[in-house]
């Protein structure tokens, strides 16, 4: 089950490889995420001394989270993969001139997990391209509805 996408990611990026990753929360981070309080859309995901973080992921505090805690709602977040996975990830990165976005955040099991992709950019004509194929895809789709009736 889904509990954020971004899909601005699909739009900048050409994404090549998918990992299912675990994250690393606070109890009021899964309180809050429970309900829905979770944004990918600024997100990026870096390679810090072999580890992985997201960074930029806005998880907003409920308001009775708790009385003890300062909830800083935009903190780094380590992401929890297999070391085989990170140091693939790893070579990819530095040496093929990809970046790693995350993609989705959603449930397997009880557990929350952060779907990260290995992309690379895409330029503005490609931009451009993938939306008119888009388009003519919504425009096929309503003609062939109309011809149907």
């Amino acid at each position: 089950m889904s509990i954020a996408q971004n899909k601005k990611a699909f739009h900048d990026y050409f994404i090549e490889e998918k990992h299912e990753a675990g994250i690393v929360l606070e109890g009021w981070e899964v309180k809050a995420i429970r309900d829905g309080r979770v944004q990918l859309k600024e997100a990026y995901v870096i390679i810090q001394r072999g580890e992985i973080y997201l960074i930029g992921c806005h998880i907003t505090p409920l308001g009775a989270a708790s009385t003890h805690i300062r909830p800083d709602s935009t903190r780094t977040r380590k992401l929890l993969l297999h070391s085989e996975e990170i140091a693939k990830l790893i070579g990819k990165v530095e040496r093929a001139g990809y970046t790693l976005v995350p993609l989705d955040m959603h449930y397997t099991g009880s557990r929350v997990k952060v779907e990260i992709g290995l992309a690379k950019g895409k330029k503005q004509y490609d931009k451009r391209e993938a939306e008119k194929e888009r388009d003519w895809e919504r425009e096929k789709g309503r003609i062939m509805r109309a011809a149907n009736k």
